[in-house]
């Protein structure tokens, strides 16, 4: 993750520490930092969780591996209900699940992953996706005895090739704000019949989250905008409300700028109207993304971005595309780089 560019200092009220996912107090290593001790500044917060990133690994839950009690019967977003007898062979088709898995000490069950489990621990388990397509061969090939999917995950003729072959699929809804982390945990955690790891893991998720807010300084708060690119692909496109990115601005202590504008939809096509309408002080993308447009020196000749206070002065902080939007146990991480970098003079 990087940050270029300068501009006055942006903050806003201290945010009382209060965990968003559950209030509790409990057990667990940090995720910023597994045992080590907590870091209370936004920069040093920063930095901890920068390091934890660029290791790429997980921090799993202290002690022994939780043991699965099955069966357990569980609602799936789809409208069925679904019962797991077995989690020795677990197959997690989306990153975001696979780090939730692999945190609450399951991860020597997981049999194969999808292309956005980017994390070290996944690196050499097969891949079941084709670009992102799921391949029901592939996944029936490594004898799953429970996938587990969201309502994106497709095709769907795949999706009921795998359920057709006896394999108990249980579907999520996708999580796109900090709230549905917890939802989310909770769900996988009871399919898979560790539902004391879940709240165990949500514990420690909510403190961590509750830590970085506190560390988000006093002031103004600055806009942000989320910008969705792939340069080879022409695909130019701006946040707004449910965007997945404006929950995790907000939590930063900043305003999402395309929200804030009035954009109603996910995503809007970038035009010079638009960025004048958002007129962002910082610009937020995914590492690959700025990539295909050859950089910050590629993104401000973009229409219309130099033209906003964040590309006059080349003010743009990109995170890593599998960790960003994953709202997953790395989220917190997330969060803490961005308090820091979002309000960095």
């Amino acid at each position: 993750m990087r940050m270029t560019g300068t501009a006055p200092r942006r903050a806003l009220p201290l945010v009382l520490a209060v965990a968003l996912l559950t209030g509790a107090c409990g057990g667990g290593t940090s995720g910023s930092g597994g045992s080590d001790p907590a870091p209370v500044s936004a920069s040093e917060r920063a930095v901890a969780a920068e390091k934890q990133l660029a290791r790429n690994t997980l921090v799993p839950l202290e002690g022994e591996p939780p043991t699965p009690r099955l069966p357990v019967t569980v609602d799936s977003s789809d409208g069925r209900k679904v019962t797991v007898e077995d989690a020795s062979r677990i197959l997690p088709l989306n990153g975001g699940v696979a780090e939730i898995v692999f945190t609450l000490g399951l991860g020597d069950r997981v049999v194969g992953r999808d292309i956005t489990a980017t994390f070290a621990e996944a690196a050499d388990l097969p891949r079941v996706t084709k670009a992102h397509d799921v391949s029901a061969e592939s996944v029936l090939a490594l004898e799953p005895t429970v996938v587990l999917a969201d309502t994106d995950t497709g095709p769907s003729e795949a999706i009921e090739q795998i359920r057709d072959a006896g394999v108990p699929v249980v579907v999520l809804d996708p999580a796109t704000e900090l709230a549905d982390v917890t939802t989310r945990t909770t769900r996988v955690a009871e399919a898979l019949g560790v539902p004391e790891a879940g709240r165990a893991l949500d514990r420690r998720m909510g403190e961590d989250l509750a830590a970085a807010r506190a560390a988000v300084p006093e002031g103004s708060r600055p806009r942000v905008a989320f910008l969705y690119m792939r340069g080879s692909a022409a695909v130019y496109l701006i946040g707004g409300k449910g965007s997945g990115a404006d929950s995790l601005i907000e939590a930063a202590g900043a305003v999402d700028a395309g929200k804030e504008a009035g954009f109603d939809r996910p995503f809007t096509p970038i035009t010079s109207e638009a960025l004048v309408r958002a007129q962002p002080d910082v610009i937020l993308m995914m590492t690959k993304g700025l990539e295909s447009v050859g950089g910050v020196d590629g993104l401000v000749a973009v229409p219309g971005i130099a033209q906003t206070p964040a590309g006059m002065n080349r003010r743009v902080v990109d995170l890593e595309d599998g960790v960003l939007l994953a709202y997953g146990p790395r989220t917190p991480l997330v969060i803490d780089i961005l308090v820091d970098r979002l309000h960095k003079s």
